[in-house]
């Protein structure tokens, strides 16, 4: 009797190196938890407080939108690369650098991800009732405790929604990544950079498997995101 043969999709999954997946949710998980404590931060500050040369910090942290990731990159590197004053003493002191270690993936993410937190964040504390804090106050509460239980509460779902779109922007960060990590098989080639080696080397069916899965995962995101967003 002929022996069955499997459906060329399964063998397909099989195939597969599902690498790239797990790495790119643990640098957009790390990204995006790093950038949810930054744009916290500065979204509350930003909401809240007015001093001098506001408006320039605020568009500085905001730029990473608009520039061209290969810019974003290049700033990386000459930040935090072996050639500058930081990354210098970490590799002369520690023998450790971001360069070509997924690492730098992380903190390139975390750079494009922090506006998207950030907005959001700071639209959500900018729409919440001021009369609730000080009722709050009223009642002998730290500027601390009435933080954690009236503001950050109410000021939430904003909040998650910014992260979730920080998470799905993170999981599909190529330009910058690539210029300081690389794409190197089994350490920091993240999903959108497998996609694009295996469009280079004509694996067009592994490529779509990668597409449709990145597809699925941003519009779960996205979904998720705007129920959030949506008024109640």
């Amino acid at each position: 009797m002929p022996q069955a043969t499997s459906a060329p999709g399964l063998d397909l999954l099989r195939t597969t190196d599902w690498h790239p997946l797990l790495l790119s949710l643990k640098v957009a998980g790390v990204a995006t938890l790093l950038a949810l404590v930054a744009g916290t931060a500065l979204g509350w500050l930003f909401a809240r407080r007015r001093f001098p040369g506001r408006s320039v910090l605020e568009a500085v942290c905001i730029l990473p939108l608009v520039l061209p990731p290969t810019v974003i990159g290049y700033a990386i590197l000459v930040l935090a690369g072996r050639r500058s004053a930081v990354g210098g003493w970490l590799y002369d002191y520690f023998g450790y650098t971001i360069v070509f270690n997924w690492h730098g993936a992380v903190v390139a993410s975390a750079v494009v991800a922090l506006p998207l937190v950030l907005k959001s964040a700071s639209a959500a504390f900018g729409g919440v009732d001021r009369s609730l804090e000080a009722a709050a106050r009223t009642l002998r509460q730290s500027p601390w405790s009435s933080f954690v239980r009236v503001t950050l509460p109410l000021a939430w779902p904003g909040i998650l929604a910014g992260t979730l779109l920080a998470f799905a922007r993170a999981m599909g960060e190529f330009g910058a990544s690539l210029m300081v990590a690389g794409s190197i098989p089994g350490r920091t080639q993240t999903l959108s950079m497998a996609i694009y080696d295996a469009v280079q080397a004509g694996e067009d069916r592994t490529a779509l498997l990668l597409v449709l899965v990145t597809s699925v995962l941003s519009v779960a995101l996205l979904v998720l995101s705007n129920r959030f967003l949506s008024p109640r």
